[in-house]
């Protein structure tokens, strides 16, 4: 394979994002006893498609927006967003809040899959396509593929991966040669192998027999046993894949979504961190220096304290305001400082210990 990309859905409940991953892949992503009793997807999947010599890994996020923080798990890695929004009712709060999302991470590129055209009238998908082209202008998404289709009919599922293979031109390369970093979404055991975890490979390479640390942990550190992408058993990976590592000598308790593996000795935790700041216009009130804020970081999710610094001083300030950038210079854009409320791993192990009640 010459190109792995990894696409992320975006968009409301109820507007068809696994069924239309199901169409591309053959895989139906909602995997949990729960999603399949409620009909809704509750948490991240995965599903792949080889096509043109690309290897597509397609990340199905929930829609429902109390699954929110899983939607921001899944979609931390992605090359190209695929964002779904229903002929028959259009855009929706979801639609809003993942674009939005997506828009805050930096995603460059992606299409537009209006989906349930079996249930709608023609001119209303007419109508829908034109309240999505003003919605996305001056975004990422302006003059992105509008695809219509259905997956219950299977209009327009081949007209959509031609347009996503055409997408593939323009998404940069992975830097291969950077510190390998993957984010930990899953965490499970197989009989016979041990404990193993997933993620994207956000960065570098990793193969069978390096020796990884866990950030953050009380000094976690683990050897690769063995790699898979896609099911396939490899010899090494590269950024861009989505991956399952056997690691060796630890347990599933040991581990939970959020921390990172990366090369033993290179990286480590910190107390706190300096970011890019902006607040989106359709926040309601202004956000005051030294407010509580939840944090998300790759597939991670910390309390913290955000403390606004001056745009030219980095000194502290009162308050941003909806739409405000704190700009550090006018080259540079936002700036903020992110105390985080306690040690990341104190809260590493709260997370495994809420996992742990909940299996």
């Amino acid at each position: 394979m010459s190109r792995r990309i990894i696409v992320g859905t975006a968009g409301h409940i109820d507007h068809g994002k696994t069924a239309l991953v199901q169409v591309l892949t053959g895989t139906d992503t909602d995997r949990l006893k729960e999603e399949k009793e409620r009909g809704i997807t509750i948490d991240i999947g995965f599903a792949t498609l080889e096509t043109a010599d690309i290897r597509f890994g397609f990340v199905d996020v929930p829609g429902h927006e109390r699954f929110v923080k899983n939607m921001l798990a899944g979609v931390h890695g992605i090359d190209l967003v695929m964002l779904v929004v229903a002929a028959d009712e259009g855009i929706m709060p979801q639609t809003r809040e993942h674009f939005d999302i997506c828009r805050l991470l930096g995603v460059k590129g992606g299409l537009i899959a209006i989906t349930k055209t079996d249930m709608a009238e023609n001119e209303l998908a007419d109508v829908v396509k034109e309240e999505l082209i003003d919605y996305v202008r001056g975004s990422f998404l302006e003059g992105a593929p509008i695809v219509r289709v259905s997956s219950k009919t299977g209009d327009g599922i081949s007209q959509l991966t031609e347009a996503l293979v055409r997408l593939v031109d323009h998404v940069a390369e992975r830097d291969q040669s950077a510190v390998p970093r993957l984010p930990i979404d899953r965490v499970f055991s197989i009989k016979g192998f041990g404990t193993v975890v997933t993620g994207t490979l956000i960065a570098g390479r990793l193969s069978i027999g390096d020796e990884l640390d866990v950030i953050p942990s009380s000094n976690l550190k683990t050897r690769v046993r063995g790699l898979q992408v896609h099911s396939q058993t490899i010899q090494s990976v590269q950024a861009g894949e989505r991956t399952a590592i056997n690691v060796q000598g630890l347990e599933v308790s040991d581990l939970s979504r959020g921390q990172v593996l990366t090369s033993a000795g290179r990286l480590r935790a910190s107390s706190m961190i300096d970011v890019r700041l902006q607040l989106l216009p359709s926040v309601k009130r202004p956000l005051k220096s030294r407010t509580r804020v939840r944090l998300h970081a790759g597939a991670s999710e910390v309390l913290a304290r955000a403390v606004h610094l001056d745009p030219v001083e980095l000194e502290p300030r009162a308050a941003l305001g909806p739409g405000e950038a704190a700009r550090r210079d006018r080259a540079q854009g936002a700036w903020q400082r992110v105390h985080f409320a306690e040690p990341l791993e104190a809260q590493a192990q709260r997370r495994r210990a809420i996992d742990a009640r909940r299996t």
